[in-house]
């Protein structure tokens, strides 16, 4: 069972290694894949699939495929990937697993 655990949307800092490239519209929801009926979460089983303000003729496509930051709103850091030229975004994570610095 897949269960919805966040949905977001608002302007926040795109980020790559500590700097800020842009602000940008996002919007995201984050799915967490549960146990059966006792609603435990599955660790490894999360999802992230949303979209930002991505323009591919004026934003720099070595930017597909790069582990990004996303500063939201509310001041958290997201580690994103964007996984495509219209600015569709997957969470982002850096070696093994998910990192610690995000």
């Amino acid at each position: 069972m897949v269960k919805l655990v966040e949905q977001c949307a608002g302007t926040g800092d795109l980020m790559q290694n500590d700097q800020v490239l842009r602000q940008v519209r996002y919007e995201f929801s984050v799915f967490q894949g549960m146990v059966g009926e006792s609603g435990l979460p599955i660790p490894g089983q999360r999802t992230l699939t949303g979209s930002i303000d991505f323009d591919p003729t004026g934003d720099s496509r070595d930017l597909v495929g790069a582990v990004l930051t996303l500063k939201l709103e509310d001041g958290r850091h997201l580690g994103i990937k964007l996984t495509g030229d219209g600015g569709s975004i997957a969470e982002g994570r850096h070696g093994h697993g998910a990192c610690l610095c995000c």
